[in-house]
């Protein structure tokens, strides 16, 4: 992992999985400039939710950080809730395929998994 900023030990990484996804994805989009963007809103019954997607505008305040030559931006306003949070891509067969996000500052969740305090 590399940061593009001082804020070394903040923001998102991905799992190698992850990453190789991820990267898959831009490269179906045609935008090479590309990066997942990952923060989070007011949502759900447990106060907050994720918001990830491409976003080719990376502002001077943003954490970036890279994995396998994927880069993960987090804003301002989101990294103190998602920093050392780490994103896997999973793929389960017939069970489903998805990302999922393991969060160490995340003290609880709603009963349906889509939200978090």
């Amino acid at each position: 992992m590399t940061t593009t900023n001082a804020a070394q030990l903040q923001g998102v990484t991905l799992t190698s999985s992850a990453a190789a996804k991820v990267r898959e994805l831009i490269e179906a989009e045609g935008d090479s400039d590309m990066a997942l963007r990952v923060g989070v809103k007011r949502s759900g019954c447990s106060g907050y939710a994720y918001d990830m997607f491409f976003d080719s505008k990376i502002d001077s305040t943003d954490i970036v950080n890279e994995t396998d030559g994927v880069r993960v931006v987090v804003d301002a306003d989101s990294v103190s809730m998602v920093t050392g949070a780490i994103v896997d891509f999973k793929d389960d067969g017939l069970s489903g395929a998805g990302f999922a996000i393991e969060n160490p500052n995340v003290s609880g969740t709603c009963g349906c998994g889509k939200s978090f305090s």
